[in-house]
């Protein structure tokens, strides 16, 4: 059976998309409980240690990848769809929910990466000045 690359390369580009809007609609308050709980259930499912039992019908057969887009794909159908238009137009704008947590982690990331290497500087100095410190006969132990 031959693959059709255009295809595949489709699907691979429209999942990171999808996960991204899932993400912005799933933090949206606008968006309707019952779909976000479904998504959520469903994320749970594939991240749960228990295995579902192939018998169960569609659910067992499905990879726990095909799940996953299959949840998110149902759940962005799901919403309302001015919702849906106003987070890719966020998106295309590069002001969506999910850019803004982006952006916000990457500035905790980064205060953190500094104020740890302060640290290191700080250790570091005080060993060094801890070594040039003559030492004293009743600093050693008896």
């Amino acid at each position: 059976m031959p693959v059709n690359l255009a295809r595949v390369r489709t699907v691979v580009l429209e999942v990171p998309r999808n996960a991204k809007l899932a993400y912005c609609l799933l933090r949206d308050p606008r968006v309707p409980a019952a779909p976000k709980a479904a998504l959520v259930a469903a994320l749970a499912l594939i991240v749960s240690p228990v295995d579902v039992p192939a018998w169960i019908p569609v659910v067992g057969e499905l990879d726990a990848l095909a799940l996953g887009v299959l949840a998110v794909k149902v759940f962005i159908e799901a919403c309302p769809e001015p919702l849906v238009q106003d987070q890719r137009g966020a998106i295309k704008r590069k002001d969506s929910i999910a850019d803004r947590d982006l952006r916000l982690l990457r500035e905790l990331l980064r205060q953190e990466a500094r104020s740890l290497v302060g640290r290191v500087v700080q250790r570091r100095r005080a060993r060094a000045i801890a070594r040039r410190r003559p030492r004293l006969v009743e600093d050693e132990p008896a």
